[in-house]
């Protein structure tokens, strides 16, 4: 299999200094990932996942508010460059409810799909990469990313 052109290695962490750099790292995932990607995002509450997210969404041209979708547990923002499909699993007991929304189509037709607390899922996307984004103590707008797999 061949390794995704991220910006970060498998492994590589980086420490990202305010919502500003954290949309700007959103943007340079955008144009590395191909068509139909999957990408997994880790992290506690607050950690950064969905700037993150509106970084990926506006590099493909929407405008609009991007925001968690924690308790509608999908959004699907429509973009120029096509669909971007973003989930939020927290609240999902079993992954096979996702599954019975119809996941698989939502991804295989999105430009990208952002997968929040996806866990469960990581078996069936081998391929996707997974970031984790973490507070940094004593560093209230700093961020850490590490790129899992």
């Amino acid at each position: 299999m061949t390794e995704l052109p991220l910006p970060l290695s498998p492994g590589e962490s980086r420490l990202l200094r305010g919502e500003g750099e954290q949309r700007a790292l959103g943007a340079a995932l955008a144009h590395a990932l191909p068509p139909g990607s999957l990408l997994f995002l880790e992290g506690e509450l607050g950690a950064g996942k969905t700037t993150l997210t509106r970084g990926l969404v506006g590099a493909y041209g929407f405008s609009g508010g991007v925001t968690s979708p924690t308790y509608a547990l999908m959004h699907a923002y429509p973009t120029p460059a096509g669909r971007v499909l973003h989930v939020d699993a927290y609240r999902v007991r079993d992954v096979a409810e996702l599954y019975e929304m119809d996941l698989e189509d939502l991804v295989a037709g999105s430009r990208l799909s952002v997968v929040e607390w996806g866990e469960g899922l990581y078996g069936d996307y081998p391929a996707a990469p997974v970031l984790r984004l973490e507070h940094v103590e004593d560093e209230a707008e700093v961020r850490r990313v590490t790129r899992v797999r």
